[in-house]
């Protein structure tokens, strides 16, 4: 999420894309609600970032069905490319039998490739809508779509194993 004025809100959300792939790098177990927590959370603060965003829309302009529609793309491909990302977690079972899980190189060239993405998708909603920061609002809901859609798949994948 950004300010109209910059301030900590461009710092909290490096860190937040921080902690995320950072932790896609560590090996830890695949755990039966754990895995939706932090997507619920980033889920939350998602739907106050786009209530945000569109508040700072309608200060200035008629919000208009080209940002919308960018916004609603922008989700589907946070959902596509948690989908490709899953793919790329490796999974095996533990010294107790237990589900581990852990990123790859592949992983993180996919976060940083989605981050990416997110911006420039955001840049796109944030210029169609004229005034505000609706674009740039929606990267807690986007790390949410994400990073649930590639849980919730890896979930899958490990009740295969």
């Amino acid at each position: 999420m950004q300010s109209t004025q910059g301030g900590p809100a461009p710092v909290i959300a490096v860190a937040v894309v921080g902690l995320v792939i950072f932790r896609q790098l560590r090996t830890r177990p695949v755990r039966r609600y754990g895995s939706l927590i932090g997507p619920a959370v980033l889920g939350v603060l998602g739907v106050a970032g786009i209530a945000f965003g569109i508040a700072t829309v309608l200060q200035d302009h008629r919000l208009t069905v080209l940002p919308m529609a960018l916004l609603v793309v922008s989700l589907a491909v946070a959902a596509g490319l948690g989908a490709v990302r899953s793919r790329t977690v490796r999974l095996w079972h533990g010294a107790q039998g237990e589900v581990l899980r852990k990123g790859t190189a592949a992983t993180t060239g996919l976060w940083l490739a989605s981050v990416a993405v997110h911006i420039g998708l955001g840049l796109w909603i944030d210029h169609a809508a004229g005034a505000g920061v609706l674009g740039t609002a929606s990267l807690y809901a986007y790390l949410a779509i994400g990073l649930g859609t590639q849980n919730i798949l890896l979930r899958g994948r490990a009740a295969t194993l």
